[in-house]
């Protein structure tokens, strides 16, 4: 079992380059699995993790509702804002500037064969992160992602969730309202959920901006030591 992830920081890059990427990382450690199956072997499957902000784009999952974009193409345009249909799960989510975004590309069989458990360590990554802040998150009864104060009627959301997985490979991941501007979730229903507001790390401190490096590294702390792993 290989437990080192290795990380790559990518900068602000257009959201197909990424998404091409990724599908190229998954299909490798996907072909050295069938690989190991067919020939009897036992050669290691690497991990990623991939950090990224991207130009204003907006992603419809595979189970998502068209209907959940409020905005045409021509309005696209007028936002400087793309819309694409990807093969993660979830619905419809925004990503832009402000947003730390990560892709964890993992054969989990390196770590747990439990598509549940993965999902609620991605989740408590971003929650121990917030405590470092001093904010209280958790999650919502039915609904991926991390919230505050998700049992009351000021529930508002701070980080969606959408992963695809396939011989237990993961690709897709999490997107973190940092400095994030929160007018672009005007534009759709955030993750097909209605009467629900989004937030941003820097709204609920009341501060400007928040640096990215450093919520960065907070993540990646809480990231290893949730998956017993190492970045590398």
């Amino acid at each position: 079992m290989n437990r080192n992830i290795e990380f790559e920081e990518l900068g602000q890059r257009d959201y197909k380059e990424i998404w091409e990427y990724q599908e190229k990382l998954f299909q490798r450690i996907l072909d050295q699995k069938i690989a190991n199956r067919r020939e009897g072997t036992e050669k290691p499957t690497k991990n990623h993790l991939l950090f990224v902000e991207h130009p204003h784009v907006y992603t419809l999952g595979k189970s998502g509702d068209i209907s959940h974009l409020l905005i045409n193409e021509e309005q696209l345009g007028q936002k400087n804002a793309t819309f694409y249909k990807i093969n993660r799960g979830g619905d419809i989510t925004y990503h832009g500037p402000g947003q730390i975004v990560g892709y964890p590309i993992l054969d989990l069989e390196n770590f747990f064969s439990d598509i549940h458990k993965y999902l609620r360590l991605l989740e408590e990554t971003i929650i121990l992160t917030l405590k470092e802040y001093g904010i209280k998150a958790g999650r919502s009864k039915g609904e991926t992602g991390v919230w505050l104060d998700s049992e009351t009627p000021f529930a508002r959301k701070i980080c969606a969730m959408g992963v695809r997985a396939s011989r237990w490979v993961t690709m897709h991941g999490f997107a973190f309202n940092v400095n994030t501007d929160l007018g672009y979730f005007d534009n759709i229903i955030p993750c097909g959920i209605k009467g629900k507001a989004v937030t941003s790390l820097n709204v609920e401190l009341g501060v400007k901006e928040v640096p990215l490096e450093e919520v960065k590294q907070k993540i990646k702390k809480h990231f290893s030591a949730l998956f017993e792993a190492v970045l590398v």
